[in-house]
């Protein structure tokens, strides 16, 4: 059992973690930069360390830093909750060769899944069906051309290495491919220092659709059913739903049966997350996350698992205890991300917060490390809520999510929630009508 966990993170997952560790009978460990001295995470836990300055590269990914205040606190473990280091192979080997654990995949997993072409690779010997396109690098130009007079247009060319849209372009012909090839390398090469980019089918209207999984030391795995993350901005997402309002039950079985399956395959462990994207009946893999998701209260909601907790406990070399028979799907969850942003240009809004009042009530759950009197910073990630509705079905949850965002109050800076209120109540998303270019057509952003 451990004793004490490192938290590698800040804002609400850090405190999301804190409570899941606290509720064990963990101690905590705080980590932060001189910007978030007075941040919730470090107020709540344990023992908090100073690992340096606001910038992110000085402070949350100085992996250095970061292992001397494990070492100085003495923690057992680390968590990196999602973004920063989660899904650096490097942080987490150092991390074991620091005798001390990684709460995660191993680093190996971590590598393989971080690089696209890999990953694909990976996925296809595993089972998982995949999007057509390039075996691997798209060195040239004109062998793009090529390629794409094979397979038809329009195609999509991404970064081997990327993440978050960048390094991400589409084409309908082969003049805009030119472009978007050069382009793609351009965006890899300045956000990831590595401009190879791959190229595959682009599919017209597809969902996003994703299986999160538990897998343990001992040869278990179990999926925990599919999200519906289609509502997106430039590959951002901004809503997430569990179930998707358009899969059957057989579908979900049959694709979570093949996600546990290549799992299985892989030697995976801990949680993880297979992200498809699905049309016509069809689901094609197009990444693996290797951390935790941003996501993961809307299946904790229709599961009725912790899955932070799941986590530790693999870690720990606990097996699940129970099998894909035990898990239980139950109603409607959706969450909404809550951004310090404009609502309709989406510039950042850092500032002190003012009045702040959360939504509460039967089924209504809010992730989040504000408090009235802090000061949003303009450094990190602008999310800074997240709002998680459960209804029996997906109309009432609807209905009560709509109540929610009506009693959520943060005042002294611009946020989404006027975004938020306006999506749950259209037409199409009512219906479940929508793909993931739903949202940008919606916002004249096409």
């Amino acid at each position: 059992m451990f004793k004490k966990i490192l938290i590698a993170n800040r804002g609400e997952i850090a405190l999301r973690i804190h409570r899941a560790a606290r509720e064990m009978g963990i101690k905590t460990v705080a980590v932060h930069s001189t910007m978030d001295a007075s941040a919730m995470h470090v107020r709540l836990a344990d023992e908090a360390v100073c690992i340096g300055p606001p910038s992110s590269r000085d402070s949350y990914l100085n992996k250095a830093a970061i292992l001397s205040a494990a070492t100085i606190t003495n923690a057992d473990a680390i968590h990196p909750g999602y973004g920063f280091l989660s899904e650096n192979a490097d942080f987490a080997q150092m991390v074991e060769e620091h005798k001390i654990t990684f709460i995660g995949p191993k680093a190996d997993h971590i590598r393989m899944m971080g690089d696209k072409i890999t990953a694909k690779k990976a996925a296809l010997e595993a089972g998982l069906p995949c999007v057509p396109g390039s075996p691997g690098a798209v060195e040239t130009v004109d062998d793009a051309l090529a390629l794409a007079e094979k397979m038809g247009y329009p195609v999509l060319i991404k970064a081997t290495a990327g993440g978050g849209g960048k390094g991400m372009k589409h084409a309908h012909n082969a003049d805009e491919l030119r472009e978007a090839y050069r382009f793609a390398r351009q965006e890899a090469k300045a956000a990831f220092g590595n401009d190879d980019v791959y190229m595959e089918k682009y599919l017209q209207a597809p969902r996003h659709i994703e299986i999160q999984i538990l897998a343990d030391n001992h040869g278990n795995v179990v999926h925990l059913g599919e999200r519906d993350c289609s509502l997106q901005r430039r590959h951002q997402k901004v809503l997430e739903e569990a179930p998707s309002p358009i899969l059957t039950p057989e579908e979900r079985a049959r694709i979570g049966d093949i996600a546990c399956k290549a799992i299985k395959k892989l030697g995976y462990r801990n949680a993880g997350t297979l992200e498809f994207l699905y049309e016509n009946g069809e689901f094609y893999f197009i990444e693996m996350n290797t951390r935790l998701q941003v996501e993961h209260p809307v299946t904790e909601a229709i599961t009725g698992l912790d899955i932070v907790r799941e986590q530790i406990r693999v870690a720990q070399g606990a097996e699940l205890g129970y099998g894909q028979e035990d898990i239980r799907f139950t109603g409607h969850a959706i969450e909404c991300r809550i951004n310090a942003e404009d609502p309709e240009t989406f510039a950042p809004c850092p500032g002190q917060i003012g009045t702040f009042h959360t939504p509460g009530g039967l089924g209504v759950r809010v992730d989040s490390a504000l408090y009235t009197g802090y000061k949003v910073p303009p450094t990190y990630d602008s999310m800074i809520a997240k709002l998680i509705v459960h209804g029996s079905d997906r109309n009432e949850c609807l209905r009560r999510l709509n109540r929610a965002l009506g009693e959520f109050v943060i005042d002294g800076i611009k946020t989404t929630i006027p975004l938020q209120q306006k999506l749950v109540t259209n037409e199409d998303f009512g219906t479940g009508n929508y793909d993931i270019h739903w949202l940008e057509k919606y916002m004249g952003l096409k």
